[in-house]
Formats: C-alpha cells, structure tokens, sequence
C-alpha cells in the first residue's frame, strides 16, 4: 500500500504531543473539580488528624488529673505523717500548727506567684485589636 498517510510510531504515541479534544471550558471545569475534590479531601485529613490529636490530648490530660490526684492524697498522707510524727515529740495540737502553717505559707507563695504571672500576659488579642484601630483610622482619613 503506498499512501500519503503517516503511520503512528511504535507504542502508539503522537510526535506532535497528546491532543486534547476537550474545550477550555471544559478543561477549567476539570481541573476545578479536581481541585474541589483535592480540597474536599485535604480537609478531611486534616478532621481526622485533629480528631486523633484530641483523642491522644484527652488520655493525657485524664493521666495527668489523675496523676494530680494521687499527689494530692499524698500530700495529704504525709501531712498525717509528719503531724503523728511530730505530735509524740511536741503535741499533737502543736504539730498539726505547724504542718497547717507551712501549708498556708507554700500556698501563699504559690497564690502570689500565679497572680504575677498572670499580670504579664497581655489582653486578649492585643495585636488584632491595634490592627483594627489602626484600619479604621486608615479608613476615616481617606473618606475625609
């Protein structure tokens, strides 16, 4: 057969490239839906992730309640201790002073520190707010 027409190259390829016979709106629309999709699919990742977080979050915190319970059923127990341990020497009145006392001055301590702390933390969304204020000014002087 002798003719005019080009024969396609082995493995069935193009030269000229692959030809889409879609349109451009058609084209758009694809990839929009694919990016849709793409997004549809990152955020429920992201869901599942987070849901895994707030699992893992949750043992530890419950750990952690748990953990300062016992600290503080053994604060308590050895408070007992040091007050029978103390009350054969001393009294039993007069050590349960003292252990009483030393808790209010650890307890004072730790109120005062708290308080100090928490005088450095700034209000609330301090740089949002500057921001808005700054915006508004902004807009007030170029409508004037």
């Amino acid at each position: 057969m002798s003719g005019a027409t080009a024969a396609t190259p082995p493995g069935g390829a193009d030269p000229h490239g692959p030809q889409d016979e879609r349109s451009l709106g058609e084209i758009v629309g694809s990839i929009t839906g694919e990016f849709s999709t793409l997004v549809r699919q990152e955020i429920a990742l992201a869901k599942a992730e987070a849901t895994q977080d707030a699992k893992t979050a949750g043992k530890g915190v419950g750990l952690l309640a748990g953990a300062g319970v016992a600290g503080h059923l053994f604060l308590i127990a050895l408070s007992a201790l040091v007050v029978i341990a103390l009350g054969g020497v001393i009294g039993y009145g007069w050590s349960a002073l003292i252990v009483t006392v030393v808790w209010a001055v650890i307890a004072a301590v730790l109120a005062s520190r708290g308080r100090k702390e928490l005088r450095q933390i700034p209000p609330p969304l301090e740089q949002t707010q500057q921001s808005l204020k700054e915006d508004a000014q902004w807009l007030k002087n170029r409508n004037s």
